[in-house]
């Protein structure tokens, strides 16, 4: 099927975000350009039956580690991640890199985060070219990784106030990344060797402290903050309380955190607990998964992505002796949508609607995409899921196409299974048969400043500035406010709620 050609939905119900509506679909030259009933459609269009099926926006992984370079020593994964990752790497190198292989192998539009693992004029000069001119919009930083990746506070201070600055979105990997290494330091000296020592090393008052240091850098940069990989309670319910205060701040969670739990680490097979490794770890509690599914249906959380990095046995087996040599992923891009829509939606923590929500909309409105991206409209890309919501699949490592020799969930039978996939216009998979050529898709240049993110800080900045005028105006100045002394000192505005 051409990018040209013609499609036509017929008799499903179209499910975004905020509603459903009983709707045929009609789809030209890669966009959406009709939704309602009786349509006026042209001959020749391609007819696909939806009679008894949702028609959902395709789903948006917000964290896909695919075709780039990935470090850790002597491990060059099945697929990789090609971010900077020791100090002096240019982050325009990365790019660079990355797009010629993402652009020779990619089947659907893709973007790219940009990490941030130091910090220094060069690096923010970089920023500054890369959404000025590449369309990256989003980058990620970490508190974590001691001597690979992690940033000192001050350093994170101001590479959030750079991305406030130039608009980008601020992604953020929290964890106390020299309690961290103290603890894993520990764990080896007691004997602990063994994927086990993952979760002991890396307890969530390690995460949920720094959750909390990261939320306040970020309000005293007056930066939106975009928290990742969220794994316990505690983070999350650090991340409501701050959302109640009126911080800016979303946060994802993965299908794994929100599904698994952290006993599979203490598996009798070796290399099944170290299937399971990732960073932060499944936590032990087990209504821990529960309780963040419920976070991701009452919108703490906004977004669930797959985190995905298919690392095989023979990768993982470096740790073998040592677990902080066990390489951090999992493979899940496959099966994210039938996971959550299992453990979800037919366990009633959420509905059709906050379905579309966590795995497409949100994702779309946070990085900018909205409503080109995640949302069946006219005007739209024509990025489409015909989705059956009582067919069951069962998830096996034998049918994954995703890589990898291991599968999270393997016997898991899910209801909710896609029937067609449109991509852009193309048809790239139908029962179960992908039809799709690498490298026909294509780069999508974000734009910064989304709205979701920076409307209310641009309103704070406008509050904080009516403030001074009012106070100058009076004759105040800063500290006088305080001492009840004119003291010259500079106004400083900080509003967090």
């Amino acid at each position: 099927m051409s990018a040209k050609s013609l499609s036509d939905l017929r008799g499903g119900k179209v499910v975004n975000d905020d509603f459903t509506q009983e709707a045929d679909v009609y789809i030209e030259n890669g966009i959406i350009q009709q939704v309602g009933k009786e349509l006026m459609i042209p001959g020749g269009a391609k007819v696909i039956d939806a009679s008894g099926k949702l028609v959902l926006p395709g789903g948006i992984d917000t964290s896909v580690h695919l075709l780039i370079h990935f470090s850790f020593p002597s491990c060059s994964p099945l697929v990789s991640l090609h971010l900077p990752r020791r100090k002096h790497c240019s982050l325009l190198d990365a790019y660079e890199k990355s797009r010629a292989l993402a652009d020779a192998k990619a089947c659907c539009d893709y973007a790219l985060h940009v990490g941030v693992t130091w910090w220094g004029p060069k690096v923010h000069n970089e920023m500054e070219t890369l959404v000025r001119e590449h369309g990256v919009n989003s980058f990620q930083m970490y508190m974590a990784y001691k001597d690979m990746m992690m940033l000192k506070d001050s350093e994170l201070y101001q590479v959030l106030q750079t991305c406030k600055d130039i608009g980008a979105i601020a992604r953020v990997h929290a964890e106390n990344g020299e309690l961290v290494a103290e603890s894993q330091k520990e764990a080896l000296d007691l004997g602990i060797s063994g994927p086990e020592g993952i979760e002991i090393s890396r307890p969530e008052e390690l995460e949920s402290e720094a959750t909390h240091r990261a939320v306040t850098i970020a309000n005293r940069a007056r930066c939106p903050i975009y928290l990742v990989n969220v794994s316990s309670a505690s983070a999350g319910d650090m991340i409501a309380a701050a959302k109640m205060q009126g911080k800016v701040v979303h946060a994802e969670t993965t299908v794994a955190h929100a599904v698994l739990n952290g006993s599979q680490y203490y598996h009798q097979d070796w290399a099944h607990a170290a299937a399971h490794v990732i960073a932060p770890p499944l936590r032990i509690d087990p209504d821990t998964p529960a309780y963040l599914m419920g976070l991701l249906g009452n919108d703490t959380l906004s977004v669930v992505a797959s985190e995905h990095r298919p690392f095989g046995t023979k990768q993982r087996a470096l740790g073998k002796d040592d677990f902080t040599k066990i390489p951090h992923g999992v493979a899940g891009v496959q099966d994210r949508m039938s996971v959550i829509w299992e453990r979800g939606v037919v366990t009633g923590k959420m509905d059709e609607n906050r379905f579309v929500a966590v795995t497409s909309s949100n994702a779309a409105k946070i990085y900018n995409l909205y409503p080109r991206k995640g949302r069946i409209i006219p005007g739209a890309d024509a990025d489409v899921v015909v989705w059956d919501p009582d067919a069951t699949r069962t998830i096996s490592v034998s049918t994954q196409v995703q890589g990898g020799d291991f599968n999270l969930y393997e016997g898991m039978r899910c209801h909710g299974v896609p029937l067609v996939t449109i991509s852009r216009g193309r048809l790239v998979c139908e029962n179960g048969v992908f039809m799709c050529a690498e490298g026909s898709g294509k780069f999508y240049p974000q734009r910064t400043f989304p709205d979701f993110l920076y409307k209310k800080m641009v309103q704070r900045e406008k509050v904080c500035l009516n403030i001074g005028v009012v106070f100058l105006s009076k004759g105040f100045t800063g500290n006088s406010l305080v001492s009840g002394k004119d003291t010259n000192a500079p106004l400083r505005c900080t509003v967090s709620s």
